[in-house]
Formats: C-alpha cells, structure tokens, sequence
C-alpha cells in the first residue's frame, strides 16, 4: 500500500453522520478521508427544508450539507464523492477499501456511515414528487401540511403511529394499505382507529402520483376488485419499511435480522476499530440530529482507540 493512500481514518459515506465524523476526526489532527458513493448529503440533500436542526432556524438540507462539508474540508479533511467501492477488508488490524477503478486505500480505523434509504413503492410518479408532497418522514415534513388533507401509505408500527403523529398538522389523514388487517401492536392499531381525523382505505395500494408543480392526487387499485381510481391529496407519507446501506457489509460484520449494524453505546461494531454511526445501524430514531450525535460518539472513540493503539506500541518498543 503507498504511504500516501494511507490514512488514520476512513469514514465510508458522507451523509450528516459521515461528515461529522470527518469534522471531529479531522480537527482532532487525524489524517482523514471519506469515500462516498453517491451526492455528499447523503438522504438529507432531499429535504426541501429543515426547520428542527438545533440553532438553525430554516434551512434545506443541500445547504446544511454544503455547510457540513465546508467544515469538514477546512480541518483537512480529504472527500472522495461519487465513486464506487469494490471491495472493502475488515479483518486485518489495518483495515482497507478498494475502488472500482482499483484505486486502494488503507487506515487504522474505519467508521461506517453508509446511511440507508427508505423503502418505495416504485410506481409512476414518486420520483416526481419527492421533496414536493411525497414524503418518507414526518418529524421532517410534517409541519408542513398544517391543515391539509394526507393519505399514509402502510400498515406496519411506523405507518400507524407516524400516521396518528401528522394528525397534529393535517385536518385529515387516510391510511391506505394493501391487507385487510394492520401488520403492528394493538395499541398502536386502537390509537389510529380512536383518532377522529384518520379514516381507511383497506385491500388498496396507490399505482400512481398526480400533480402539477406539487402532488395533486394519487391513484388508488383496490386489490380485490382490481378498480383503479383518482383520489384527492395534499400529500402523501410512505412507510413501508426502511433499507439500510450495508449489503455491501453485510458478510464481514454483525448486523441483525434488517442488515442494520449492531452497535455498543460507543459506537463500536463486532470488529476492533470499526465503528458506525447513522441510518444504518440498529436504532428506532432516524434524524440529522440523531445521526449527528452517533457520529459525534464514534468519531471520540474512533481517536481514542488510536491512540490507545499507538500509546501501546510506544510501550512495546521501549520494553
């Protein structure tokens, strides 16, 4: 491995948790790079605004990455975007990722921050109309259909209370799911069935989103009778589960029955000096502020197994 591809850290992703980890790394005097797949930003990019990032009154979630970033840059940290990784080596004391294009690198210690997406129902017009009335988060977009009418699309644990938490905002909310039973805990179930402003369109799916510069409507296919229909929307929120980025991990490191990486309270994994942080691993929360805070742990206890590392084998040579 060339000296000059060796770091003390790589951080693989650059959502809010990868840059933060770069941040902490990076003004802690460490050598730092971090490899991203994809547009730094990571899920938050695709916010239109964030109106609850603590000491920050309104800003979208492009400019907040832009910021992180710039932050990140100016303690020296090094960011390498849009590549593809091939290949990635966990087991050896000095951890390594090499490129698609072949290109290696190695560190000391690696933090994970691969973040994860949420699962989509992949029919015409989502895409469209991300950011401008669908949604897959509403701690985040809630606020903004205060008084308006929402369908939810699911029938998990998240689906009925996110569902039961936007009745706070919306005049209406309709559940639509594709089952004639609720796949959550009954509390959950009674909590959405005594709620006066949610209503329930069962045995359905929504095929398709509708609008103009914003979601206007969605089209609805009953299941059973296989009728398809239009159905006015001021927005609708899609809870139908959550998929963490670690497939490309997922045979190297523990992970629990959702490939979410199993963490210890400093951000640990199953693997000396590997640590992870963010949407991907184990936890029910999934916010900036949240990924933010993990990183914050893991980017700490990432130095200081460094230099507990290095303090050790001072030792050893002076023995």
């Amino acid at each position: 491995m060339e000296k000059s591809n060796h770091y003390d850290a790589i951080v693989v992703g650059a959502g809010p948790a990868g840059l933060t980890a770069g941040i902490y790394l990076s003004r802690g005097r460490l050598r730092t790079l971090i490899l991203n797949e994809g547009t730094v930003g990571g899920q938050m990019v695709l916010t239109h605004e964030i109106a609850n990032y603590p000491g920050v009154e309104s800003i979208s979630g492009y400019q907040l990455a832009t910021i992180m970033k710039k932050q990140a840059l100016s303690f020296g940290c090094e960011i390498k975007s849009n590549i593809t990784i091939g290949k990635i080596d966990l087991s050896d004391e000095i951890k390594s990722v090499t490129l698609g294009d072949g290109t290696s690198y190695s560190a000391d210690t690696l933090i994970l921050t691969p973040g994860g997406r949420s699962r989509t129902l992949g029919v015409a017009g989502e895409n469209k109309f991300k950011g401008r009335g669908v949604s897959y988060c509403a701690t985040c977009d809630g606020d903004f259909f205060t008084d308006k009418e929402i369908v939810v699309i699911g029938g998990g644990n998240s689906a009925l209370e996110e569902a039961v938490s936007l009745t706070k905002y919306a005049s209406k909310v309709t559940i639509i799911h594709q089952f004639d039973h609720f796949q959550a805990f009954d509390h959950a179930i009674k909590e959405a069935q005594m709620n006066p402003k949610i209503e329930f369109i069962m045995e359905s799916t929504v095929a398709g989103f509708n609008g103009n510069e914003s979601l206007e409507s969605v089209d609805i296919r009953n299941l059973k009778t296989g009728k398809t229909y239009n159905y006015r929307t001021d927005g609708a929120f899609v809870f139908i589960g959550y998929i963490p980025n670690t497939e490309f991990v997922a045979d190297k490191i523990e992970t629990n029955q959702w490939g979410e990486i199993i963490v210890k309270a400093d951000m640990s994994t199953s693997l000396g000096g590997v640590f992870a942080a963010g949407d991907s691993i184990a936890k029910r929360y999934r916010q900036v502020t949240t990924a933010v805070g993990d990183a914050t742990v893991a980017a700490l206890a990432a130095t200081n197994y460094i230099h507990e590392k290095r303090a050790k084998k001072e030792h050893l040579a002076t023995v």
